[in-house]
């Protein structure tokens, strides 16, 4: 088949034309764009990223077309309704990189109870290898971790939490017990798990409902003391609230690896692009937000996702979507023909 990729790392590339060496293959670093509809006239396969937007009139001049590939979770980049017109499947990678963010949440609780920042920072700047006071942390065991959203991410963490015996609570508006007695975590409602837990960790969708979930009213209800961790959106915290709660004590340490304001994400890999990074200045919201400036607060740039791992399997399930349909196979169809 004809198959043209857009959107590629190099070391991506290299590994198609490994495993993809018996089609006719065309790679462009770029997203689709008009002047590449030429160059791709005979294509049968697109594999894609999110900046390539897949209209009816890009489809219609690619009158070969049998299958859009793309390497993400979402696909509204992609006309399906249109797709569903002309026959043309459409596949997608609907999980790739759970256990990896919340191996990256446990990082910043660690980090967090263990104050690793501080001391590492007193250690280099300072040239002094002994501890005090300032540094002591907490353990872990013992302790009350709320999780706020128990889905895809949300259930490895409760996992990696029963590890280090943590009592687990839980808030999701879907229950599965099952899980509940398999992780060994209970769920709880709203207000009982703010009230209750030393950590609270966010593990849900942004949209309209879970828009500053995290605000006065409910930093207020929070135990003295409580640190809460965000790898899910920014916008799920009121971050003017989170720093008045951070001043005035009643939180003691945040972990976020998401801003509010850094820009609508609808992909995690979308923060590697250029097109992202163009049109989101992360160097000046980071550099003019006053978190910034708290020794209690960790901030890591939107990368609870990128690991090698994550990557290389978003990688391989676009190939073997590929493999599938040429088959005659029916994997991660979005929409079929």
């Amino acid at each position: 088949m004809d198959i043209a990729f857009f959107e590629l790392e190099n070391w991506q590339k290299q590994e198609i034309k490994q495993k993809l060496k018996n089609h006719r293959l065309a790679f462009f670093d770029s997203p689709l764009k008009e002047e590449h509809i030429s160059k791709i006239k005979d294509t049968q396969v697109l594999g894609i990223f999110i900046y390539s937007k897949i209209t009816a009139d890009i489809i219609d001049r690619l009158p070969k077309l049998r299958l859009i590939a793309t390497m993400s979770t979402g696909f509204d980049h992609i006309d399906i309704e249109y797709c569903k017109r002309k026959n043309i499947a459409v596949c997608n990678v609907p999980t790739y990189g759970e256990n990896t963010v919340a191996e990256h949440t446990f990082a910043l609780i660690l980090a967090l109870s263990r104050k690793l920042y501080p001391s590492v920072k007193r250690t280099r700047e300072n040239h002094l290898f002994e501890t005090d006071i300032s540094l002591r942390g907490f353990d872990l065991k013992g302790r009350t971790i709320g999780l706020i959203g128990c889905g895809n991410i949300g259930k490895h963490v409760a996992r990696m939490a029963a590890g280090f015996e943590m009592d687990i609570l839980v808030y999701d508006i879907y229950k599965d017990e099952k899980l509940a007695r398999k992780i060994g975590f209970r769920y709880a409602e709203f207000d009982d798990l703010l009230t209750e837990s030393d950590v609270i960790s966010l593990h849900v969708p942004y949209n309209s409902k879970t828009h500053h979930l995290i605000n006065e009213e409910t930093i207020g209800r929070m135990k003295k003391g409580a640190h809460i961790i965000n790898t899910s959106r920014g916008a799920v915290i009121d971050t003017k609230a989170l720093v008045r709660g951070l001043e005035s004590g009643k939180i003691a340490g945040v972990g976020i690896d998401v801003l509010e304001g850094e820009g609508e994400i609808k992909e995690e890999m979308a923060v590697l692009k250029d097109e992202f990074k163009s049109s989101s200045d992360l160097q000046t919201v980071l550099a003019n937000h006053v978190l910034m400036k708290m020794d209690n607060v960790l901030i890591t740039p939107h990368n609870a996702f990128n690991s090698a791992e994550a990557l290389q399997r978003i990688l391989n399930t676009t190939i073997e979507n590929i493999f599938s349909f040429s088959s005659g196979k029916k994997e991660n169809l979005v929409w079929q023909h």
